[in-house]
């Protein structure tokens, strides 16, 4: 896996509506003058060589301006994704930025409670598990009451990934994504276009998920799984509604980072 290189990439398309607001949710501020990409930032800079935001064609100048000086010194690269078509087009849609590395470290644009200890286990463990140059994803999970997505891990690497927002039911005290994964990045476009010509749509939204195409490389194409365990379930909390973006303030509001 050559130096272990890792790109960090942010699909940041989707607009706060839920929030009332009308910027991206990563725009959104959660104490005055942070906002949930300056957390984002601050986490991922540490285990990252760099950040590649994709973004809206509304978001695009709002953005450049707030992360003006990270994108003049290179550390920040941005994309558009001219229409919303999923998180899987966002990212592979911006693989020129990225296929260059070893690594890909992705990240939800809204993942204001991820913790800066779970992004380094993760890399950590991802540069151990794929060491030998074997193609590899590495996912961190939590157990959750409710989970609105549900992945079935075996000996085998990752089975199944259920999905609420298709209609699946997922199993109380299953486990559940804290919105990042990373995954090798030799080769990986190549393996997103296989996918594509069998993938199926899902049964509500229509839209090709980018999340089924995990147990694809897990099942079908033989990448190694490791599963990093997280225990704390506020971790898989983004910014989807007005509750959570409180939560988020006064999680911040504590602890301050």
């Amino acid at each position: 896996m050559g130096d272990g290189r890792v790109c960090a990439v942010i699909p940041a398309a989707g607009r706060g509506t839920r929030l009332g607001a009308d910027i991206p949710k990563i725009m959104v501020e959660v104490a005055d003058g942070v906002t949930v990409w300056h957390l984002l930032s601050r986490r991922l800079r540490p285990w990252t060589e760099h950040i590649h935001v994709v973004v809206s064609p509304e978001g695009h100048a709002p953005f450049l301006r707030l992360a003006a000086g990270e994108i003049e010194s290179g550390a920040v690269s941005v994309s558009v994704q001219d229409e919303p078509r999923g998180m899987g087009d966002a990212v592979f849609g911006a693989a020129g930025h990225w296929e260059t590395y070893d690594s890909i470290l992705v990240v939800w644009g809204d993942q204001v409670n991820l913790s800066a200890e779970t992004v380094g286990r993760v890399v950590r463990a991802h540069r151990s598990a794929t060491a030998g140059g074997r193609p590899g994803l590495t996912v961190p999970l939590v157990p959750m009451a409710e989970p609105y997505v549900e992945y079935e891990v075996t000996d085998s690497g990752l089975v199944e990934v259920r999905m609420s927002r298709e209609g699946d039911a997922c199993r109380p005290g299953g486990l559940s994504d804290v919105g990042m994964f990373c995954l090798g990045a030799d080769g990986l476009p190549a393996e997103w276009e296989r996918y594509l010509a069998g993938a199926v749509p899902g049964a509500v939204t229509g839209e090709v998920n980018f999340l089924p195409f995990l147990p694809f490389l897990s099942q079908e194409r033989g990448w190694r799984m490791t599963a990093v365990p997280v225990t704390d379930p506020d971790e898989a909390r983004g910014i989807n509604t007005r509750a959570d973006l409180e939560f988020a303030r006064r999680a911040f509001a504590r602890c301050g980072s």
